[in-house]
């Protein structure tokens, strides 16, 4: 399972990494957390409101910073 966190690394951003990591450990999930900063990277994704998240390759969430129990919801309907 890989997410990726996508953006330029705005406090938005970092706090979503930071929220990723944190629900991927509360569901004991063995994952990796990347950070995609790379603007041309991002602009090839077709994301054009960060931060975003993707799992496995595929947004799950675009413009919006949610908690750590929304991530935990999502995460388990979009993994099974």
């Amino acid at each position: 399972m890989k997410f990726e966190v996508v953006g330029s690394g705005c406090r938005k951003c970092m706090e979503l990494e930071k929220r990723v990591k944190e629900a991927v450990a509360t569901l004991g999930l063995k994952a990796e957390v990347e950070h995609v900063y790379d603007v041309s990277r991002i602009a090839d994704m077709g994301i054009v409101s960060t931060p975003a998240l993707l799992l496995n390759g595929k947004v799950i969430l675009s413009g919006m910073l949610p908690s750590v129990d929304y991530l935990v919801s999502l995460i388990k309907s979009k993994a099974s």
